[in-house]
């Protein structure tokens, strides 16, 4: 009878040891698992990015902020602002009279602005300045001619030349680009500062511009119109026949009547002006 008492009460041990084990698994608290990580919009990154960057008038990115922010333009695609390919605006191959340029703000503020522009095919934004500023560009949609001039001698400000006289200027680009292609940058005084885009199919290009044009901050647009070095010379400046080819004389213009955009609501991805 003892013997069977003791295997009694050591069935009753094993039996009080396992329900002690049950427990414990049972009500052994989880380990919380770390949050994934917030993945930003490219839209939204362009913009904290910029903020960064962008110090305000007088100041040029430092050349790692320039990679910073061409690496994330040259990942963004159509959807990222809202657009489509397959939108009937880039299926049109012609419009009726002359193609007006349409243009969006996406965001704007004293030290940049991030904008759209639309350009049906054959449309034209004449050649132009950018003064002061660094402006990225890129062709999110279609495919488009470039031509870019940069002063030759861009210590002489534009205030101190009439209007009518011409200046001589280095041709920095004038080629095709077809989207998908890498973002480009021009600066104050490098880069191809004086540009004009020519739609050969209907386009969207993005722009980020640092900062935006101000007429009271001394950075208004002017435009002009370009003529071969070949065609004459104003007895300043000679270069070398072989490289007349590389530049042109710019003579600013008053603004083309033709050339007069329209503006439409941004209605694509927003940004979120979060406290920095």
């Amino acid at each position: 009878m003892a013997t069977e008492a003791g295997l009694v009460e050591h069935r009753r041990d094993k039996v009080g040891y396992v329900h002690k084990i049950i427990l414990k698994k049972k009500y052994r608290r989880r380990t919380k698992r770390p949050a994934a990580p917030l993945v930003l919009m490219p839209l939204q990154r362009l913009f904290l990015s910029c903020r960064d960057v962008f110090q305000g008038p007088g100041t040029v990115p430092a050349p790692t902020d320039v990679q910073r922010l061409c690496h994330i333009l040259d990942g963004m695609m159509p959807e990222d602002v809202g657009l489509s390919r397959d939108l009937q605006f880039f299926k049109q191959s012609a419009v009726k009279g002359i193609p007006r340029v349409t243009t969006t703000t996406i965001y704007k503020c004293d030290n940049f602005s991030l904008c759209i522009f639309f350009l049906p095919a054959t449309a034209v934004i004449p050649l132009h300045n950018h003064p002061g500023m660094t402006v990225f560009s890129k062709l999110l949609v279609g495919t488009m001619h470039i031509k870019a001039y940069d002063w030759v001698d861009p210590a002489n400000s534009d205030d101190s030349v009439s209007p009518s006289q011409l200046r001589l200027a280095r041709l920095k680009a004038n080629n095709v680009f077809k989207a998908p292609c890498n973002t480009s940058v021009l600066y104050p005084t490098s880069g191809g500062n004086i540009h004009e885009f020519t739609a050969i199919t209907p386009c969207a290009v993005l722009d980020v511009l640092g900062p935006p044009y101000s007429q009271e901050d001394g950075r208004d647009c002017s435009y002009y119109k370009d003529t071969p070095y070949n065609a004459f010379s104003n007895g300043e400046t000679e270069v070398a026949e072989e490289e007349g080819e590389r530049y042109g004389w710019l003579e600013e213009i008053e603004m083309p009547k033709d050339s007069e955009m329209d503006g439409i609501e941004y209605l694509g991805p927003q940004v979120i002006e979060t406290s920095s």
